[in-house]
């Protein structure tokens, strides 16, 4: 017993102390794209370089949809004037799918639930996880909060194993068409009040598989969603800063 405390203690403390403290990111983190108007030379190469076709050129300026961008990073390689690059910011996310367009001056667009939602889960949430068709890479992401050195619990944020014990879903994946009857089904389980987080640009539009015959391009064709985290995939930080900002705990 004592070698297991002492070897608890020589193990110290390995759950990051974010939100108190920045996290640390990789080097080729790409986060929230930065516009610059003033830069931009009107060339479009940035626009023929998107393969999701996200980069619009309007009199006002450059906008970049978010909730269809992959952060491939193709366009601000593209770009030799330095119009468009991508920051560090990690804070990626809305409550409205229509303030995931990006142009110069662009802040995230994040809010917390209204007041009767958050009395609810103003302690603790459960979510179930529903892979509506993913590859993987944003299970993934969401796994990884749940080891020690994110430590999801201590937010009082849990992951259920079935629907009837859940507040809310967290969706990724394009929504395919053999998913949507599972999909409606395991929102309709949840008791409410609930809310629905769709994790990922598939989750959010259908990504790299919008419009493809087998997908319904997204969470929102089948539930209401309350927040939209795009990324391909997103970073765990990402995941856990949105899920934070819109329970108003950050």
């Amino acid at each position: 017993m004592f070698k297991a405390l002492k070897a608890r203690i020589d193990q110290g403390h390995h759950t990051i102390a974010f939100p108190r403290k920045e996290p640390v990111l990789p080097q080729k983190f790409q986060g929230v794209p930065m516009i610059d108007d003033s830069k931009c030379t009107s060339c479009q190469l940035c626009i023929e370089s998107c393969p999701t076709h996200s980069l619009e050129l309007k009199k006002e300026g450059l906008f970049l949809d978010l909730s269809t961008c992959i952060f491939c990073s193709s366009c601000s390689e593209a770009c030799e004037s330095g119009a468009l690059t991508f920051s560090r910011d990690y804070q990626i996310g809305a409550n409205k799918k229509a303030d995931l367009l990006v142009h110069e001056g662009y802040r995230n667009k994040i809010k917390k639930l209204k007041k009767e939602m958050l009395r609810v889960f103003s302690h603790s949430i459960s979510f179930r996880v529903v892979s509506a068709g993913g590859c993987g890479a944003c299970e993934a992401d969401i796994n990884v909060l749940t080891t020690i050195g994110f430590d999801l619990d201590r937010f009082g944020i849990h992951v259920a194993a079935s629907p009837r014990h859940a507040d809310g879903l967290l969706i990724t994946g394009p929504v395919t068409k053999n998913m949507e009857e599972a999909l409606k089904k395991t929102y309709d389980a949840i008791p409410s009040p609930k809310i629905v987080v769709a994790v990922g640009t598939c989750s959010v539009s259908g990504g790299i598989y919008r419009d493809f015959p087998d997908t319904l391009n997204g969470a929102d064709a089948v539930v209401p969603v309350d927040l939209y985290i795009p990324g391909c995939p997103p970073h765990p930080i990402t995941i856990l800063n949105g899920l934070l900002e819109v329970l108003g705990r950050k």
